[in-house]
């Protein structure tokens, strides 16, 4: 990468660095979560600092997510939308990938506020809500392995891998401590990580790793399952319809119903008004008796 390239597009640059930032910053929130919930002590930092750590992390990667998603908006060579940010699925650029990222947003988003709150809402309520950081983790990996362009480089899927091998062991880790009796939730983290695991990788070598990925995540059509229908978008201008042409006659009738009651309106009006000039007329000797 040269220096005049860098400088020639910065937005871009600084939206893939920030996003690779976050993505990492976020992997180590996630293993300190995990460190917090079995209760991990180091010898020489007590619980208490792994969890201001872990706090601290988190408003970080919050903050840099949030130049991540401004230099995006402000990069005009692919439109995005401000709706998309917090509204899944309405970005004309890579549909899909994005929208991936928005849903990741918004569940990092709802486990801040309601830290923020924690004492309000009830520690079940908050605890219940902060387990959305778990799943937001693959989203945002899946979001920026099929949004950037750079996950062709060597370096950037080393990167990915790493990033998933360090959760993948605070997970095994979380699934060896968790305890005897709680086979459905080691069953459900295993399966989960294997997928992820599985699912990640397939999709590198199906998507961004094959020919014409760029070509075909962008005209992807995002598809919305809601019940029994489903609901397609296409960001292409919508054609209008041909003009409809119509007859005099039907012209007519749109702008009156028929043409026999504005003949009795007309006769109605000027019977009124014959009657009208006759009372003002003087009486003549012929009508009078």
């Amino acid at each position: 990468m040269s220096t005049n390239t860098l400088f020639s597009d910065p937005l871009w640059f600084t939206t893939r660095a920030t996003g690779t930032i976050t993505l990492g910053l976020v992997t180590l929130t996630v293993v300190l979560g995990v460190a917090g919930a079995v209760r991990y002590a180091p010898a020489k930092m007590g619980r208490f600092e792994v969890a201001a750590l872990h706090r601290n992390l988190s408003l970080l990667s919050l903050a840099v997510l949030g130049v991540h998603i401004g230099t995006a908006l402000a990069d005009t060579f692919v439109p995005i939308g401000w709706s998309a940010v917090v509204v899944p699925f309405l970005s004309p650029y890579r549909t899909t990938w994005v929208g991936l990222g928005t849903i990741a947003f918004d569940l990092l988003l709802a486990v801040y506020l309601t830290s923020a709150v924690r004492l309000r809402i009830g520690q079940r309520r908050w605890k219940a809500v902060h387990l959305c950081s778990y799943a937001a983790w693959p989203i945002a990996l899946f979001h920026a392995a099929g949004t950037g362009s750079d996950t062709r480089l060597g370096l950037q899927i080393t990167l990915y891998s790493v990033c998933l091998a360090v959760v993948l062991g605070a997970v095994g880790w979380r699934i060896y401590t968790i305890g005897p009796g709680h086979l459905a939730a080691r069953a459900a983290l295993a399966a989960a990580s294997v997928g992820t695991a599985a699912g990640f990788y397939g999709f590198l070598a199906a998507g961004p790793l094959a020919p014409n990925w760029s070509h075909r995540a962008q005209h992807a059509q995002s598809t919305v399952l809601i019940g029994e229908d489903r609901w397609s978008r296409t960001y292409a201008r919508p054609t209008r319809p041909p003009p409809r042409t119509r007859s005099k006659a039907a012209t007519a009738s749109a702008c009156w119903p028929s043409r026999r009651p504005r003949e009795l309106l007309l006769t109605c009006v000027n019977t009124l008004r014959s009657t009208a000039e006759y009372r003002r007329s003087p009486l003549t000797p012929a009508n009078t008796r």
